[in-house]
């Protein structure tokens, strides 16, 4: 019973109860926003939340104008400014009228800019400090003050969250101490250096919002409408009492989508990048053609809905194809990944997964990596190529090149297999076993047989691979390339675009693939 009293009594002190009218929430913002913070530009609208006593009447304003009311309704408010061009810094000010007077508080040098979300595991959780040439990428940071990044904690719920429960890094301006802070603890190097190269090429303020967790699934920051709508209803790993810390997190269904997703829907984003999939190799992997782009699609719609509609339906989301993990493994499962993060079209956006743009990281391998090579160190050239689909893709810049060179048709005559790519290619690296075909009397190859055979390269013209497919005795059925977990050295595979700035993408096609080209005869 004192125990009770000592506890009312600091909640009192606190403001969080109100001795006459029971329990009350304080006037605050929500978590995640507080000084310089980027707030989504035009065309879109911001929206601004918080909590105060019951009834009160809250009016927030930027520099004294574009005065928006809202009451509290069950201990929350909310508004939605009108657009704001990009610029600042400005000072926003929310006023809260209830019957114990007139409060207020200001939040300071906030710019207006676009706010990308980037999610994922521990390939978006490593920071600058692990990447190559960390040093100067350090002693950069601070040269760009109008990039400002946000970090929300590590956290896990059993049900959806209205808001953060921590946050790690509140909104900060860059600097070397506030970007390496530790490994694999904030901030996300490849977000910054997104970010940064975002910045360098708009000249604009941009606003990074980091929210991942290394060792975990895409299970896990889904919600429960998407894992039912792909056939998973129940938690098929291990124990909720299970261990977790920054490099194996919570593996169990919505986890942490209740927790750190679902928090942050009242904000207004650009878009999102994403950085995961190397822990479903081993956990419903072939469930991942269904889970990912379900995901994408049910992050967009509660985006839009939780933003009033101020986050677009259709928000770009950018992704990373995963890199490798073990060199000469006979194991499919990553190359089985990296086909499926596409919904086994190959490439992307696609008719499935419209309005994304895809990294390729098939050649960045890291044998050196001090933290693995599943976890390589080559972010910039991962941000740079998320870049490209970026400008394409979400600023609509015309004649931007950011996919490599993909197959439109396959022809077999004779013994010659005929590739021709989507564009013009360099053929550098004549690895005899990268591309391979299907060898098989029946009408299909399993994706993990052993009925593939190499099919070399013997020429190469424009956009045309010619192959041999001498080592196959019998029927040709399908065709794959680079289909192994660690298929080339660092930047090193056979197929580029004419520039060498972007590798070829894996590929199968044939029965087990997509389906889209016919192997004549």
């Amino acid at each position: 019973m004192e125990s009770l009293v000592v506890l009312g009594v600091l909640a009192i002190i606190c403001g969080l109860i109100h001795p006459a009218n029971g329990f009350e929430e304080r006037f605050r913002f929500a978590s995640y926003y507080g000084d310089h913070m980027v707030l989504q530009a035009g065309p879109g609208s911001a929206v601004i939340w918080g909590y105060g006593a019951e009834g009160a009447t809250v009016t927030v304003s930027v520099e004294g104008k574009d005065k928006h009311t809202a009451k509290v309704l069950d201990g929350i408010w909310s508004v939605t400014l009108d657009p704001v061009k990009p610029g600042g810094p400005f000072t926003l000010t929310a006023e809260h009228l209830s019957q114990d007077g007139l409060t207020s508080l200001n939040l300071t040098d906030v710019l207006f800019g676009d706010v990308w979300l980037c999610g994922g595991q521990s390939n978006m959780e490593m920071t600058l400090s692990q990447v190559m040439n960390a040093s100067e990428e350090l002693a950069e940071a601070s040269k760009f003050p109008d990039v400002r990044v946000f970090s929300a904690a590590l956290e896990q719920s059993s049900t959806e969250l209205r808001d953060l429960a921590k946050v790690a890094l509140p909104w900060s301006i860059p600097s070397a101490k506030v970007l390496g802070a530790g490994n694999f603890t904030q901030f996300s190097a490849v977000c910054w250096l997104f970010g940064r190269y975002l910045y360098e090429r708009l000249q604009y303020p941009m606003g990074l919002v980091e929210s991942c967790w290394g060792g975990t699934p895409v299970e896990a920051w889904s919600s429960h409408r998407v894992l039912h709508r792909c056939g998973l209803v129940e938690d098929t790993i291990g124990s909720r009492f299970e261990y977790v810390d920054r490099v194996m997190g919570p593996r169990f269904n919505s986890v942490l989508w209740n927790a750190m997703i679902h928090p942050l829907l009242n904000m207004t984003i650009k878009g999102a990048i994403w950085y995961q999939g190397e822990y479903n190799t081993n956990y419903n992997l072939d469930l991942y053609n269904c889970t990912f782009p379900a995901m994408i699609d049910d992050w967009r719609l509660s985006f839009h809905q939780g933003s009033a509609g101020q986050t677009s339906a259709v928000f770009p989301f950018g992704f990373v194809q995963i890199c490798t993990d073990n060199q000469g493994s006979p194991s499919d499962a990553f190359p089985r990944l990296r086909w499926h993060q596409t919904a086994d079209f190959g490439f992307a956006p696609n008719p499935r997964m419209k309005d994304t743009f895809m990294a390729v990281s098939v050649d960045l391998v890291d044998p050196g990596s001090p933290w693995g090579s599943i976890h390589p160190r080559y972010k910039q050239d991962v941000a740079r190529r998320l870049i490209l689909g970026a400008r394409a893709v979400a600023y609509g810049e015309k004649g931007v090149s950011f996919q490599g060179p993909f197959p439109t048709k396959v022809e077999l005559k004779g013994n010659i297999m005929i590739i021709t790519y989507s564009q013009k290619i360099t053929v550098t690296h004549f690895n005899k076993d990268v591309f391979e075909v299907c060898c098989s009397k029946k009408t299909a190859c399993d994706v993990s047989s052993s009925g593939w055979a190499p099919a070399p390269v013997f020429n190469v013209y424009s956009n045309i691979i010619f192959l041999t497919t001498e080592n196959c005795p019998d029927e040709v059925s399908g065709l794959r390339y680079a289909w192994k977990d660690w298929p080339c050295d660092w930047k090193a595979c056979p197929v580029y675009s004419a520039d060498r700035v972007l590798p070829a993408p894996p590929f199968l096609v044939g029965p087990q693939g997509s389906g889209r080209w016919t192997i004549l005869e």
